[in-house]
């Protein structure tokens, strides 16, 4: 498992942003292996245009025009999930854009087989709505999602399932990164919105395990 080390990231950002000299040994990207995984923060999210690649993250030090990388959407999401996890305490942070190698069919296999229990394990999770404007999270399907039957994108991927119920802790952010609720509190609204039960999005499957077909039509809304 591929971490993204918080502190050395956000220390290089202001020397990469502008061009400057970077520490070429600072590592911001290091690989752990089940039994020494240290905490970390995880973060849920639609990828846009523009994301961070691992090739990117490990050589971006090394570009001569990393101050442009530096401008994009994906790396700016990064940043900003970095400063939240600092504010957390959190030494490291997993972004699948940069964490997993997609390039490689070993690791992208290994990535999708772990990919729950990565969630499961995290301190918590960050999931950023990049389409909400607002300080509040919407409590009610919205004409400005039109093509998501009028609920947030980050709710049109199944993959969403698992990032909403495997992690304990879910922190809601806006487009600005501000805080707009967590999982527990908006427990009755993400229930309405994805038909997942309270019970198992505050507990987790091994509350009152659901059937597997219970399960799969909780998919088919996505």
């Amino acid at each position: 498992m591929y971490l993204i080390n918080v502190q050395a990231f956000i220390k290089r950002h202001p020397a990469m942003s502008n061009g400057e000299k970077v520490d070429l040994e600072a590592n911001v990207l290091s690989e752990f292996y089940d039994d020494r995984i240290p905490e970390y923060a995880i973060l849920s999210h639609r990828w846009i245009d523009q994301e961070v690649n691992r090739n990117e993250m490990v050589e971006l030090a090394k570009m001569e025009e990393r101050h442009k990388v530096c401008q994009r959407p994906g790396y700016k999401k990064i940043l900003a999930s970095c400063e939240q996890a600092k504010n957390d305490n959190c030494e490291w942070l997993w972004v699948d854009t940069c964490c997993i190698d997609r390039q490689s069919n070993a690791e992208l296999s290994e990535g999708i087989n772990s990919m729950y229990r990565w969630y499961e394990n995290s301190k918590v999770c960050y999931a950023y709505l990049h389409d909400v404007p607002g300080t509040l999270f919407p409590a009610e399907d919205d004409k400005r999602y039109p093509n998501f039957n009028g609920w947030l994108e980050w709710f049109s991927h199944g993959w969403t399932l698992q990032e909403l119920i495997a992690p304990k802790h879910v922190q809601f952010f806006n487009q600005n990164w501000k805080d707009i609720g967590n999982k527990r509190v908006l427990a009755e609204t993400l229930s309405h919105i994805t038909g997942v039960p309270e019970h198992i999005l505050t507990g987790g499957l091994s509350s009152k395990r659901p059937c597997v077909a219970q399960i799969m039509s909780w998919a088919a809304n996505c």
